[in-house]
Protein backbone atom coordinates (compact mmCIF):
# COMPACT_ATOMS: atom_id res chain seq x y z
CA UNK A 1 0.00 0.00 0.00
CA UNK A 2 2.69 2.25 0.62
CA UNK A 3 4.54 1.73 -2.47
CA UNK A 4 1.90 2.34 -4.19
CA UNK A 5 0.85 5.61 -2.40
CA UNK A 6 4.51 6.76 -3.45
CA UNK A 7 4.05 5.97 -7.28
CA UNK A 8 1.01 7.99 -7.16
CA UNK A 9 2.69 10.71 -5.44
CA UNK A 10 5.77 10.27 -7.58
CA UNK A 11 3.32 10.58 -10.50
CA UNK A 12 1.83 13.86 -9.28
CA UNK A 13 4.72 15.41 -9.13
CA UNK A 14 5.75 14.28 -12.74
CA UNK A 15 2.44 15.62 -14.05
CA UNK A 16 2.65 18.84 -11.78
CA UNK A 17 6.42 19.50 -13.34
CA UNK A 18 4.94 19.23 -16.54
CA UNK A 19 2.29 21.38 -16.43
CA UNK A 20 4.71 24.12 -14.94
CA UNK A 21 7.24 23.32 -18.16
CA UNK A 22 4.11 23.35 -20.10
CA UNK A 23 3.12 26.66 -19.09
CA UNK A 24 6.80 28.13 -18.89
CA UNK A 25 6.83 27.38 -22.51
CA UNK A 26 3.79 28.46 -23.46
CA UNK A 27 4.28 31.85 -22.04
CA UNK A 28 7.93 32.04 -23.74
CA UNK A 29 6.24 31.11 -26.96
CA UNK A 30 3.54 33.92 -26.51
CA UNK A 31 6.50 36.36 -25.42
CA UNK A 32 8.29 35.33 -28.83
CA UNK A 33 4.90 35.84 -31.06
CA UNK A 34 4.24 38.74 -29.50
CA UNK A 35 7.81 40.02 -30.13
CA UNK A 36 8.08 38.89 -33.35
CA UNK A 37 4.53 41.11 -34.30
CA UNK A 38 5.99 44.02 -32.55
CA UNK A 39 9.69 43.93 -34.14
CA UNK A 40 7.65 43.41 -37.65
CA UNK A 41 5.26 46.35 -36.95
CA UNK A 42 8.15 48.25 -36.25
CA UNK A 43 9.94 47.31 -39.59
CA UNK A 44 7.19 48.07 -41.67
CA UNK A 45 6.67 51.58 -39.97
CA UNK A 46 10.56 51.95 -40.59
CA UNK A 47 10.21 51.09 -44.20
CA UNK A 48 6.65 52.91 -44.98
CA UNK A 49 8.65 56.18 -43.40
CA UNK A 50 12.05 55.69 -45.52
CA UNK A 51 9.85 55.47 -48.84
CA UNK A 52 7.57 58.59 -47.95
CA UNK A 53 10.91 60.37 -47.08
CA UNK A 54 11.99 58.93 -50.54
CA UNK A 55 9.09 60.22 -52.41
CA UNK A 56 9.53 63.57 -50.73
CA UNK A 57 12.89 63.88 -51.31
CA UNK A 58 11.89 63.21 -55.37
CA UNK A 59 9.82 65.70 -55.83
CA UNK A 60 11.97 67.95 -54.32
CA UNK A 61 15.38 66.99 -56.09
CA UNK A 62 13.24 68.18 -59.35
CA UNK A 63 13.21 72.02 -58.47
CA UNK A 64 16.31 71.98 -56.46
CA UNK A 65 19.19 74.59 -57.76
CA UNK A 66 22.78 74.89 -58.03
CA UNK A 67 24.22 78.40 -57.84
CA UNK A 68 27.92 77.06 -57.79
CA UNK A 69 28.71 73.70 -57.70
CA UNK A 70 26.80 71.07 -58.72
CA UNK A 71 28.06 67.55 -57.17
CA UNK A 72 25.11 65.69 -57.72
CA UNK A 73 21.43 65.87 -56.15
CA UNK A 74 22.55 66.11 -52.32
CA UNK A 75 24.08 69.49 -53.25
CA UNK A 76 21.36 70.90 -54.37
CA UNK A 77 19.39 73.13 -52.58
CA UNK A 78 15.60 73.82 -52.54
CA UNK A 79 13.86 77.01 -52.92
CA UNK A 80 12.20 78.97 -50.36
CA UNK A 81 9.53 81.47 -51.17
CA UNK A 82 9.61 84.94 -49.29
CA UNK A 83 11.97 84.68 -46.91
CA UNK A 84 12.09 86.59 -44.01
CA UNK A 85 16.00 86.13 -42.78
CA UNK A 86 18.14 87.37 -45.10
CA UNK A 87 22.58 87.52 -44.35
CA UNK A 88 24.12 90.16 -44.71
CA UNK A 89 25.76 90.10 -48.51
CA UNK A 90 28.75 92.35 -47.68
CA UNK A 91 30.44 90.63 -45.09
CA UNK A 92 33.39 87.84 -46.02
CA UNK A 93 31.91 84.42 -44.85
CA UNK A 94 35.24 82.83 -43.51
CA UNK A 95 34.00 78.66 -43.69
CA UNK A 96 35.96 76.13 -41.58
CA UNK A 97 35.16 72.59 -42.70
CA UNK A 98 36.26 69.60 -40.76
CA UNK A 99 36.31 66.32 -42.51
CA UNK A 100 37.17 62.85 -40.93
CA UNK A 101 34.54 60.49 -42.80
CA UNK A 102 35.30 58.32 -46.21
CA UNK A 103 32.96 56.73 -48.34
CA UNK A 104 32.70 53.20 -47.24
CA UNK A 105 34.45 51.04 -49.82
CA UNK A 106 31.07 49.89 -52.18
CA UNK A 107 30.11 53.73 -52.80
CA UNK A 108 34.09 54.18 -53.65
CA UNK A 109 32.93 55.83 -57.05
CA UNK A 110 31.00 58.28 -55.78
CA UNK A 111 32.06 61.52 -53.91
CA UNK A 112 32.83 62.38 -50.76
CA UNK A 113 30.14 62.76 -48.93
CA UNK A 114 31.51 65.31 -47.06
CA UNK A 115 32.72 67.27 -49.64
CA UNK A 116 29.23 67.16 -51.25
CA UNK A 117 27.77 68.69 -48.28
CA UNK A 118 30.50 71.31 -48.58
CA UNK A 119 29.30 72.27 -52.07
CA UNK A 120 25.90 72.47 -50.84
CA UNK A 121 26.83 74.47 -47.81
CA UNK A 122 28.33 76.75 -50.30
CA UNK A 123 25.49 76.83 -52.73
CA UNK A 124 23.31 77.04 -49.29
CA UNK A 125 25.42 80.87 -49.04
CA UNK A 126 24.73 81.53 -52.61
CA UNK A 127 21.11 81.16 -52.70
CA UNK A 128 20.60 82.76 -50.09
CA UNK A 129 21.93 86.28 -51.70
CA UNK A 130 25.60 86.07 -50.82
CA UNK A 131 27.90 86.93 -53.76
CA UNK A 132 30.23 83.77 -54.11
CA UNK A 133 33.72 86.11 -53.66
CA UNK A 134 32.59 86.63 -49.87
CA UNK A 135 32.71 82.87 -49.03
CA UNK A 136 35.84 81.83 -48.08
CA UNK A 137 36.17 78.38 -47.69
CA UNK A 138 39.46 76.67 -46.07
CA UNK A 139 38.71 72.40 -45.68
CA UNK A 140 40.81 70.44 -42.93
CA UNK A 141 40.84 67.14 -43.85
CA UNK A 142 41.92 63.82 -41.80
CA UNK A 143 41.49 60.20 -40.77
CA UNK A 144 40.26 58.13 -43.38
CA UNK A 145 39.01 61.39 -44.98
CA UNK A 146 41.99 61.48 -46.63
CA UNK A 147 41.76 58.93 -49.59
CA UNK A 148 39.04 61.62 -50.86
CA UNK A 149 41.87 64.06 -51.00
CA UNK A 150 44.53 61.62 -53.27
CA UNK A 151 46.02 61.47 -56.44
CA UNK A 152 44.15 59.06 -59.01
CA UNK A 153 47.21 56.83 -59.37
CA UNK A 154 46.83 56.43 -54.68
CA UNK A 155 42.80 56.16 -55.41
CA UNK A 156 43.06 53.47 -57.95
CA UNK A 157 46.26 51.67 -55.91
CA UNK A 158 43.33 51.22 -53.11
CA UNK A 159 39.76 50.91 -55.09
CA UNK A 160 40.41 49.99 -58.48
CA UNK A 161 38.94 52.93 -59.69
CA UNK A 162 39.83 56.66 -60.42
CA UNK A 163 39.84 59.10 -58.02
CA UNK A 164 35.62 60.88 -58.51
CA UNK A 165 36.51 63.80 -56.10
CA UNK A 166 39.07 65.21 -58.30
CA UNK A 167 37.11 66.89 -60.62
CA UNK A 168 34.70 68.28 -57.04
CA UNK A 169 38.08 69.52 -55.75
CA UNK A 170 39.04 71.30 -58.90
CA UNK A 171 35.73 73.30 -58.77
CA UNK A 172 36.21 74.14 -54.99
CA UNK A 173 40.06 75.39 -55.70
CA UNK A 174 38.24 77.58 -58.24
CA UNK A 175 36.23 79.27 -56.07
CA UNK A 176 39.09 80.02 -53.69
CA UNK A 177 38.60 77.04 -51.31
CA UNK A 178 41.87 75.83 -49.47
CA UNK A 179 42.82 71.99 -48.47
CA UNK A 180 44.84 70.98 -45.25
CA UNK A 181 45.57 67.87 -44.71
CA UNK A 182 46.40 66.49 -41.03
CA UNK A 183 49.95 65.59 -40.96
CA UNK A 184 49.29 63.17 -37.96
CA UNK A 185 46.18 61.26 -39.42
CA UNK A 186 48.52 61.00 -43.05
CA UNK A 187 51.72 59.24 -40.53
CA UNK A 188 48.96 56.96 -39.18
CA UNK A 189 47.37 55.98 -42.33
CA UNK A 190 50.94 55.71 -43.87
CA UNK A 191 49.90 58.68 -46.79
CA UNK A 192 52.76 60.91 -48.05
CA UNK A 193 52.80 64.11 -49.56
CA UNK A 194 52.74 62.81 -52.96
CA UNK A 195 50.22 60.91 -52.66
CA UNK A 196 48.02 63.46 -52.24
CA UNK A 197 46.23 65.89 -55.01
CA UNK A 198 47.76 69.24 -55.93
CA UNK A 199 47.24 72.40 -53.86
CA UNK A 200 46.31 70.42 -50.34
CA UNK A 201 49.04 71.37 -47.75
CA UNK A 202 50.11 69.73 -44.89
CA UNK A 203 49.76 70.98 -41.21
CA UNK A 204 51.11 69.28 -38.68
CA UNK A 205 48.43 68.70 -36.54
CA UNK A 206 44.04 69.47 -37.55
CA UNK A 207 44.24 70.70 -34.32
CA UNK A 208 46.13 73.30 -34.69
CA UNK A 209 44.25 74.25 -38.25
CA UNK A 210 41.15 74.36 -36.27
CA UNK A 211 42.12 76.75 -33.62
CA UNK A 212 44.09 78.90 -35.13
CA UNK A 213 41.70 79.28 -37.94
CA UNK A 214 38.62 79.85 -35.76
CA UNK A 215 40.87 82.63 -33.93
CA UNK A 216 40.52 84.01 -37.35
CA UNK A 217 36.77 84.29 -37.26
CA UNK A 218 35.78 81.29 -39.42
CA UNK A 219 32.81 79.72 -38.39
CA UNK A 220 33.56 75.47 -37.88
CA UNK A 221 31.53 72.87 -39.40
CA UNK A 222 32.19 69.83 -38.22
CA UNK A 223 31.03 67.14 -41.00
CA UNK A 224 32.51 64.12 -39.26
CA UNK A 225 29.43 62.48 -39.16
CA UNK A 226 28.62 63.20 -42.82
CA UNK A 227 28.36 59.79 -44.66
CA UNK A 228 28.71 57.28 -41.52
Amino acid sequence: MKKISLIIVLCMLCLAGFSQKYNTDSLIKVQKDSSLRAAIHTDSVKIEKQFAERERWEKIKTTAIFPVINAGEYSGVAPVKDPTEIPDPKIDYKLLFELTANNPDSVAKENNYGLVEVARIINLHVASGIPVNKIMPVIVVHAGALKAFSTNKYYKDQYKLDNPNLKLLNELKNIGAKFIACGQAMTFLNIKKEDLADDVKVSLTAQTVKSSYQLKGYVLYDLGDVGK
